[in-house]
């Protein structure tokens, strides 16, 4: 490993599944160490992971990095979203974490947005409408069935505030997360007293929201990891932010990302305030928004497809006239919490292939119907749509979105963009720089540009009509206990 030429900054990125560390040449964004662990999540309709578990990963993944971590001056943790981590008055989880993906609070989330002014005043107050996924929406769901873990709560963070926490022992956050929240008011960028009480939250539980740019604290001494005391943490954020951090996004380009849950988003100027409830009116982590629609059903529900029909996850095969919507966890856009997956237009000629094809047409156009919602109205709407995630360089996944978009497609060669994205931001610390000219300073976004290829308008117009036709039964959900 040649020398580098700028300190050394940690990007970490907390996902559903597992955590990764970088160790990143702050002056020209080459990463010269990687680890990796992974994570447990429960099954069924619950999604938790014992937040213990996030740190022994971190660990286990800075152990990789070898001595390149010991170097690192500044360090900065990205996380998945929304998650509700309670912990007691010695700093222990109260019980395991609530994760985006768990939709038990779906009704919780319906009765607050009626309780509280309808979708109107949550779009205007909050940005955003609470969807099962939103943090309110998990505590409002814990107080009604877990009364005994809120009276033992005296801390209440998020996946990404839990290992900053760990790392300098002050509460922090950012406003990228506390957006996702639903008790952060993006018109005023503080939390939301109203809702707050309505839902029976102290705010001196919650962790204090650190501009960007500002330092959240320095590493504490008795953490177990490979960093010197006093070593610089940023305040981190969630992790849709830290990849367009790792981009380095400009206003009005188009990204989607192909991983476990699915995401549009795009950088604006403006405030979003979508009543729909299908575009999340989220903050950036740099000054600016980040409207985004998330689906739950994406990379891991069409590889169960494929597990299912015993076929490798490429083996797909063009076929007309078969419908399959993946909702096999409930869905977020569209709203159908209760819903399973549906499959349409099955004939004796059909093959597993058409099926599996069928299975990322029904992930991707859920994705796609959300994208003029996302880009402003002057978004340039032949720019290219940068395709980033798990499923980014998979052929099925690339076709399928040039096929149903008509765009190009533009694949940055650079991976883990979360934790790129967190260590420009650490790296920024350093320097004083926009964490984002860091990234494109690093030229993070580079990668081939795949031609636009004609758009596929019946098959677009094929999957809203089984949609819509079957909206009833997609609400209504297999529960009929």
């Amino acid at each position: 490993m040649s020398a580098a030429e700028g300190p050394l900054v940690v990007g970490v990125d907390t996902s559903t599944q597992s955590t990764k560390a970088l160790v990143v040449d702050a002056a020209t964004g080459r990463v010269v160490a990687s680890g990796q662990a992974p994570h447990t999540v429960t099954s069924g309709a619950g999604r938790e992971s014992d937040p213990r578990q996030w740190w022994d990963a971190l660990t286990e993944a800075l152990r990789q990095c070898g001595q390149a971590a010991h170097e690192a001056a500044a360090v900065s943790i990205g996380g998945q979203q929304h998650g509700l981590v309670t912990l007691d008055a010695h700093g222990e989880p109260v019980r395991p974490a609530l994760l985006w993906n768990d939709v038990r609070s779906a009704p919780q989330a319906h009765r607050l947005t009626e309780e509280l002014g309808g979708t109107k005043f949550w779009a205007e107050r909050t940005g955003s409408v609470p969807a099962a996924s939103f943090t309110v929406t998990k505590w409002a769901w814990l107080a009604e069935h877990e009364p005994e873990a809120v009276r033992a709560t005296r801390a209440v963070r998020l996946p990404h505030d839990y290992l900053t926490e760990r790392l300098t022992g002050q509460g922090t956050t950012d406003r990228g997360d506390a957006s996702g929240t639903g008790w952060w008011a993006s018109g005023t960028e503080a939390y939301d007293e109203e809702i707050l009480a309505h839902v029976g939250l102290d705010p001196t539980l919650l962790p204090r929201v650190v501009r960007p740019g500002e330092v959240a604290g320095t590493v504490r001494e008795g953490h177990g990891l490979p960093f010197s005391k006093g070593t610089l943490v940023a305040c981190g954020t969630g992790d849709n932010a830290a990849a367009a951090l790792g981009l380095g996004i400009r206003p009005g380009t188009p990204v989607m990302s192909l991983g476990t849950s699915g995401t549009v988003y795009a950088v604006s100027r403006r405030r979003p305030a979508d009543p729909t409830g299908t575009v999340a009116g989220f903050a950036d982590a740099r000054g600016d928004w980040l409207p985004l629609a998330c689906t739950l059903n994406c990379t891991l529900a069409v590889d169960r497809v494929a597990t299912l029909l015993g076929l490798d996850r490429e083996a797909v095969l063009p076929g007309d006239g078969v419908t399959l919507l993946p909702f096999l966890d409930g869905e977020r856009t569209p709203n159908l919490p209760n819903a399973s997956g549906l499959l349409h237009g099955l004939r004796h000629d059909t093959t597993g292939g058409q099926l599996l094809q069928a299975a990322y047409d029904g992930a991707v156009y859920s994705l796609l119907g959300a994208l003029d919602r996302v880009l402003d109205e002057d978004a340039d709407p032949s720019a290219p749509l940068l395709l980033i995630g798990g499923g980014a360089r998979g052929a099925a996944w690339q076709q399928t979105v040039r096929r149903l978009s008509g765009r190009p497609v533009q694949v940055p060669e650079a991976r883990e963009l979360v934790a790129l994205g967190a260590a420009a931001q650490a790296a920024g610390l350093l320097t004083g720089e926009d964490p984002a000219a860091v990234a494109r300073r690093w030229d993070t976004a580079a990668g081939p540009v795949l031609e636009a290829v004609e758009r596929d308008e019946e098959t677009l117009a094929r999957i809203a009509g089984v949609l819509s036709d079957a909206a009833p039964l997609l609400e209504r959900g297999t529960d009929t206990a």
